[in-house]
C-alpha cells in the first residue's frame, strides 16, 4: 500500500492540530480580574461557579509591590507595581475562599465565593467574573 504523505508531513500535520486545539480551549478559559488600589483588592468579593477552572487577572495600580497570597486556594503571586500577573484557580467546590495582600494583610484582603448555580448573570458581571 502506498502512502499518501510522508511519515514527518503527516505528523507535523497531527502536532498542529493538537497545537491549535490547545489553544482554542486555553481562550475559551472564564476569567476574573482583580484590581490592586489603595492596598485594597477590588472587588473585595466575587462569585465564580463550581468546578471551573478560572484564569485569575490581577493588576496592581499601586506604586508598591503587593503579593497575592490565599492559604485556602494555596497560591501566591508577587505583583508588581503597574504590573499584571494572572494566576489559575479550580476547578474549586462551592465555599469561600479568602485572600490578601502580604504586605498589606489588614487592608488588602478579599475572598471568592465558589457557588453550585449561578443563575443570576449580573451578578458574575457586577463581581468582575467575564466569560
Amino acid at each position: 500500500m502506498r502512502k499518501l504523505l510522508p511519515e514527518y508531513l503527516t505528523k507535523f500535520v497531527f502536532y498542529s492540530f493538537v497545537l491549535l486545539f490547545a489553544f482554542a480551549s486555553q481562550a475559551k478559559r472564564p476569567e476574573l480580574h482583580l484590581l490592586v488600589k489603595d492596598h485594597l483588592f477590588y472587588p473585595a468579593t466575587v462569585t465564580i461557579p463550581a468546578n471551573t477552572k478560572i484564569k485569575l487577572v490581577i493588576t496592581n495600580r499601586d506604586n508598591t509591590i503587593e503579593e497575592f497570597d490565599s492559604f485556602s486556594l494555596n497560591r501566591e503571586k508577587v505583583l508588581f507595581p503597574h504590573q499584571t500577573a494572572i494566576i489559575f484557580i479550580g476547578p474549586l467546590s462551592s465555599g469561600e475562599y479568602k485572600f490578601f495582600g502580604e504586605y498589606h494583610p489588614h487592608s488588602a484582603k478579599g475572598k471568592i465565593v465558589v457557588v453550585q448555580s449561578l443563575a443570576d448573570k449580573h451578578v458574575l458581571k457586577e463581581g468582575a467574573y467575564v466569560n
